[in-house]
């Protein structure tokens, strides 16, 4: 947020002059000062303090291809990927173009990209800051090129301006946290049960800001309402989240809508689509207590023109838990995927 207020602060005070060159500087000098003063702030993130890949303290390099900052030693490693994978350039001696630094800014910071490029990282595999290059090589190569450690399904690409997206091609499927994880709540008065909707991935979310979004989900059921955490700068958010809402006995659909996070003024919206509890509810009536039958397909929700999905929707018991896997379409917006997973708790 920072460095993306800082590089706003900058354009607005380029504007004001008209475009123009500033004093004696041209302005494609300012644009380079600028560029390096967004570097420089986000060195100071926290998380951008020790490389990406190996944890070697204040890293001087980055890969704008994959928006993390790396170090000397890694840097050899991520040459050796091809520009085409990871380019790299020094934060302090090399020029930067304009979407280059946007790319890092989008990305968000080192955590960010680990959350997904390490999201099931194996025991020691990981080299630390003494680490050989032999080490470091196969580990970048792992983590970067043959992507051996995203979430199941998960496939990163990179677009032609160097940011990274999720590749829509290929459906996400993501193990949701165990449903001890969140207590059971108490069942209001007049309701049938609860629903514990894991929001697992968004895809492709719409630019809201000047370079990325802040964004966050919101699901609704009649008066109840559970929302996700921010996900700073980011348009491939995992989330893996778990809401809860109870089920009235006059049940009408989930809404889900996603927001971009604004601090000075109303939150944008990115997006909305509606999830149809029907399939599920008439699978829970039909089959009652779960955990008496196997794994087996028990209830569909189709794809139509009439909502959301982007594919039919399976409706299954799964280790004795009647689940649902649901993939949304935005709606209202010019792109946007949502990734979630319903699970049905009975009273």
């Amino acid at each position: 947020m920072a460095c993306r207020a800082a590089l706003w602060v900058g354009l607005e005070d380029f504007h004001r002059r008209g475009g123009k060159c500033v004093g004696e500087v041209e302005a494609l000098d300012w644009w380079v000062m600028l560029g390096k003063k967004v570097l420089k702030d986000l060195l100071q993130q926290s998380d951008n303090r020790n490389c990406a890949d190996c944890g070697a303290h204040s890293p001087k390099w980055a890969s704008p291809t994959i928006g993390v900052f790396i170090c000397l030693k890694c840097c050899s490693a991520h040459r050796s990927l091809g520009p085409n994978v990871s380019k790299v350039l020094s934060v302090t001696i090399d020029e930067w173009a304009e979407e280059e630094i946007n790319a890092m800014v989008e990305v968000g910071g080192n955590s960010s990209a680990n959350s997904i490029y390490e999201a099931h990282v194996p025991k020691g595999v990981k080299p630390g800051p003494d680490a050989s290059l032999e080490h470091r090589t196969k580990f970048i190569r792992s983590k970067y090129e043959f992507q051996e450690f995203l979430n199941t399904g998960l496939k990163i690409s990179n677009n032609a301006k160097g940011t990274l997206q999720a590749s829509p091609s290929k459906k996400m499927s993501f193990r949701a946290p165990s449903s001890s994880s969140v207590p059971k709540p108490e069942l209001p008065e007049g309701a049938i049960g609860h629903l514990k909707i894991t929001i697992l991935q968004g895809a492709n979310l719409v630019v809201c800001d000047m370079l990325s979004s802040d964004p966050y989900v919101v699901v609704s059921l009649g008066d109840q309402t559970a929302q996700t955490a921010v996900q700073n700068s980011n348009l491939n958010p995992i989330w893996n989240e778990e809401l809860m809402l109870s089920v009235p006995k006059d049940y009408g659909p989930v809404k889900v809508q996603v927001y971009d996070y604004d601090t000075f003024s109303a939150d944008d919206i990115m997006g909305e689509a509606e999830i149809d509890i029907q399939p599920m509810m008439t699978s829970v009536m039909a089959y009652g207590d779960a955990s008496m039958f196997g794994d087996m397909q028990i209830g569909k929700w189709l794809k139509s023109h009439d909502n959301a999905l982007l594919e039919d929707s399976v409706v299954n018991i799964v280790d004795g838990k009647i689940k649902q896997e649901v993939s949304l379409q935005l709606k209202n917006v010019q792109s946007g995927i949502i990734y979630l997973e319903v699970e049905w708790i009975p009273p």
